[in-house]
């Protein structure tokens, strides 16, 4: 059909080149992956964000850059709903179920039997003005009622 017969040296080409080929492949999946990797690895509280942006971003390659430079850089959180303990257990669950793991269970490091008096007072302050959450949170005592 070709004009040629094919030679055991050819199937041995066809078959280098289609190895060469998939290591390629395997390699471009390595490294869309990266940034996501090392974010769940550094307990990143964007890990999933930084995942899915290394991914998508990975033909355009300026936001895989730019998820990859996310993916070192400590990130401040600041949230309003939770307690700092609350919140580093909230990511630490986060990147447990990320790797595909059990969450991690809490200890009584993570869980401190008292507050912070810096608790207690914002406690104290909400629940002199009425605007104090239905429950304590854990370890802090609630302002007498006046």
């Amino acid at each position: 059909m070709l004009g040629f017969e094919l030679t055991r040296w050819d199937y041995i080409t066809f078959a280098a080149l289609a190895l060469a080929g998939l290591c390629v492949i395997m390699l471009l999946v390595f490294i869309a992956g990266l940034p996501g990797r090392i974010a769940i690895s550094r307990k990143h509280p964007d890990a999933e964000a930084v995942n899915i942006m290394g991914w998508a971003g990975f033909l355009a390659v300026v936001p895989w850059i730019q998820a990859f430079i996310w993916a070192f850089k400590p990130t401040d959180i600041v949230d309003i709903r939770r307690f700092p303990l609350e919140e580093a257990r909230a990511i630490d669950i986060e990147n447990a179920r990320l790797r595909g793991q059990q969450p991690p269970a809490a200890s009584a490091a993570a869980t401190p039997a008292k507050a912070a008096p810096a608790d207690e007072a914002v406690f104290a302050a909400q629940a002199a003005a009425g605007d104090a959450p239905a429950a304590p949170p854990a370890g802090v005592k609630p302002a007498p009622n006046a």
